[in-house]
């Protein structure tokens, strides 16, 4: 955990590295976009804790809004830092959509 920009954050810092776009998909995916350029696929459902059960309601999980480079849900209230996102998605060629 560490502390950048008055924000607490989960993982390991990764300098420079934001969200810059987030799409939600069905079944809880996301295509994620980076600033480092690449778009990944990040699952949802994998999210383990009380905080992250609320992005099963499709009213919540599909309205993601970007803050300061974060993800985040349900007024702020829901957000997951962008360095635990990129480790745990996957690399999106284009061609599965």
């Amino acid at each position: 955990m560490y502390i950048k920009d008055d924000i607490c954050y989960a993982g390991e810092l990764q300098d420079g590295i934001k969200v810059t776009e987030a799409k939600p998909l069905r079944g809880g995916m996301m295509l994620v976009t980076f600033s480092t350029g690449e778009k990944r696929l990040f699952d949802t459902t994998l999210l383990e804790g009380e905080a992250f059960r609320p992005l099963a309601n499709d009213e919540i999980f599909l309205h993601p809004v970007l803050f300061h480079g974060v993800i985040t849900w349900n007024n702020g209230e829901i957000d997951i830092a962008p360095e635990y996102v990129y480790k745990h998605s996957y690399a999106y060629d284009g061609m599965a959509m």
